[in-house]
């Protein structure tokens, strides 16, 4: 059980954060403007589609990668946006560290 437990200290450590508590404000924030809520999710969607092509091998499409460069030019010109971005960055940069960390500790069972 002695992994349960931690795993739940890391958690709780992990909402505790700086960079979870600070994102999860500004999406707050970003998210009570309904026309910015459906501008984000929109470029969102969009960028999580171009992820899984890419993530398949597959040809990426160039009119969808024109238009959430579009997108991102448009959304950053509001600061709000800018800095949901850039703590959104922050908070998954952390996750990636948090799952390096572990994939390392178990890499001789799983390669």
């Amino acid at each position: 059980m002695k992994v349960y437990d931690e795993v739940n200290s890391l958690a709780q450590a992990i909402k505790e954060s700086k960079e979870y508590l600070e994102y999860k404000e500004i999406r707050k924030e970003v998210f009570s403007n309904i026309e910015l809520k459906g501008q984000v999710e929109e470029f969102e969607k969009i960028r999580y589609e171009e992820q899984l092509l890419a993530m398949q091998g597959e040809q990426q499409s160039e009119e969808k990668m024109k238009k959430l460069q579009e997108l991102y030019t448009i959304l950053v010109k509001n600061e709000k946006v800018k800095e949901y971005f850039d703590k959104e960055v922050r908070f998954n940069v952390m996750m990636a560290d948090v799952n390096k960390t572990i994939g390392e500790a178990i890499k001789d069972v799983i390669q």
